[in-house]
């Protein structure tokens, strides 16, 4: 499998290449040349299928003969070693909880993946790769859990000050070892630009390896099929519209399960469930395209500007605004709105969501209102726990710190404050 830049200015390079080198040299995202879908026999059978089989099946073509199928096998059975339950929420309105993970977030596994990718690939190479990673909240922890003590890899995340959870900045900033983590005077998009910056900069490049772990990495992106897949093999009745709403902020998760669509799993619709931060629900009224910086929302995941995986979504619907609009729906959502949702959740149907899944389920409600014979399912991608001062107090009080969580909350921050690119830079070269 070989893999181009969505900018078509670069070379192509192997699967190997695109892991190490995350971003372009022309500043494009990587996109597989091709994509072969499963035979429909698969997905007919798919409950006869465990997890890690249904996830070599789905990535498979895209590693190519770069890992050996042993190695590969090895590599899905020790990332997926939680679980994935679907949850009934109402009728026909399913949660799939994407949390149970070291770090309870849904990135666990894409971070897990690329870890073990890169490692893998690493064996061979005698230079340390850098792991330069910006984070709007659950990446940052995910990534510092998935790469925590892999030889001969660093990792620097940036992260937004004051704009994360005390919880989620627990996570990226005590672990020490080969994790460092740098708090940014500013927003996420500042420091998404930030390591764009750094990738493009030759004073950086020509003295050190530097790869992503953000969902423009497609070792963390692709990955992230298996949920879709997943969730449909727990689904009782199958003959109904499947719908997927997906808390979106940078497009990387609902990306993928577009991905697993072509390849065949049979989703009839997405919806990207947004918050403040609505840049692709205007484009699908609009059809003008406009970043717009960042707003800042109690569902802090999501608060994203100018996302980066919406170039991937428009390739694989052709760059066909029509095709694009018949396949993704769009509905945005205020901060009272996601917790009115919460407190509903947690009241009526006994189940307790966090910002993001709250507004996930928003989305399959609206989605509803004109639509039957249809069953949908929102993704839970983090643990609620990790927003407890932005949860209702009755549903805070009611919450139990899992295991994951205490094993960080009491270690002490490190963290090195910056607030230019060139602080960045001196960083690196240090």
């Amino acid at each position: 499998m070989k893999y181009y830049s969505l900018n078509n200015k670069a070379p192509q390079v192997s699967f190997c290449e695109a892991v190490i080198k995350g971003l372009a040299s022309d500043k494009g995202l990587y996109f597989p040349e091709s994509r072969t879908p499963l035979p429909t026999s698969f997905f007919e059978n798919i409950e006869a299928y465990s997890n890690n089989e249904i996830a070599y099946k789905l990535i498979k073509q895209f590693v190519g003969d770069e890992i050996p199928v042993k190695d590969l096998k090895e590599i899905i059975a020790d990332v997926l070693q939680f679980n994935f339950p679907l949850i009934e929420v109402e009728k026909n309105i399913y949660s799939l909880e994407l949390f149970h993970g070291p770090t309870m977030a849904f990135k666990d596994v894409g971070a897990r993946f690329m870890a073990r990718c890169l490692s893998y690939f690493n064996n061979k190479n005698p230079n340390e790769v850098t792991v330069l990673v910006a984070t709007s909240g659950d990446t940052g922890g995910a990534v510092a859990s998935g790469f925590l003590g892999v030889e001969g890899v660093n990792v620097v995340i940036l992260y937004p000050s004051g704009k994360v959870s005390d919880i989620q900045e627990k996570q990226l900033t005590t672990l020490g070892q080969n994790i460092k983590a740098l708090e940014v005077d500013g927003v996420f998009d500042d420091c998404q630009a930030m390591v764009k910056k750094a990738f493009l900069d030759t004073s950086i490049t020509s003295k050190m390896q530097l790869t992503s772990a953000n969902s423009i990495n497609i070792a963390r992106w692709l990955p992230q099929m298996f949920y879709f897949a997943f969730a449909y093999k727990q689904l009782k009745d199958k003959s109904k519209k499947l719908v997927f709403s997906i808390p979106s902020g940078n497009y990387g998760n609902i990306c993928a399960g577009m991905m697993a669509q072509k390849l065949g799993l049979p989703i009839d619709l997405f919806i990207a469930a947004t918050n403040a931060n609505k840049v692709v629900t205007d484009y699908l009224e609009s059809g003008n395209y406009q970043p717009k910086p960042s707003i800042q929302t109690i569902s802090n995941a999501m608060d994203v500007g100018d996302p980066s995986n919406f170039i991937r979504i428009e390739k694989l619907h052709d760059n066909d605004f029509d095709k694009l609009k018949n396949n993704l729906h769009s509905y945005s959502f205020t901060d009272n709105e996601t917790r009115e949702a919460m407190l509903h959740l947690f009241k009526e149907c006994n189940y307790t969501a966090d910002p993001h899944g709250a507004i996930g389920y928003l989305g399959v409600k609206e989605h509803l209102k004109n639509n039957d014979n249809t069953q949908c399912v929102f993704l839970e991608t983090a643990h609620p726990v990790k927003f407890l001062p932005v949860l209702d107090e009755v549903i805070a009080n009611q919450i139990e710190i899992p295991s994951q969580i205490k094993s960080v909350i009491d270690k002490e921050k490190e963290a090195t404050k910056i607030e230019t690119y060139k602080e960045l830079k001196d960083f690196l070269l240090k």
